[in-house]
């Protein structure tokens, strides 16, 4: 999954940093997105949806909390204690 690899570099070096108080994590990552040139569009299974040409249509969460992450979709966690974000890919069905 090359899109998600480009989407972690991208949140190594985001393009404005997480401020809670100014806005959510849904809508930063959003930005982040968009900004970059991701086509960021509405899921209704997720948070939002990535359209990529390398992998179709990714599907992504967002949250604060690392024990949140299940392997349905893809995440994005923000970690404000240590400034950083990961993401997540999602796991292959068993």
């Amino acid at each position: 999954m090359q899109a998600i690899a480009a989407i972690q570099s991208l949140f190594q070096s985001p393009p404005i940093p997480y401020e809670p108080q100014k806005h959510t994590l849904k809508g930063w990552a959003k930005y982040c997105l968009q900004i970059r040139g991701y086509s960021v569009v509405y899921a209704d299974k997720a948070d939002f949806a990535v359209n990529t040409r390398s992998d179709g249509k990714l599907y992504f969460r967002v949250t604060e909390q690392a024990e949140q992450v299940d392997g349905a979709t893809a995440w994005i966690v923000c970690d404000r204690t240590t400034q950083t974000t990961q993401v997540f890919p999602p796991q292959p069905s068993s």
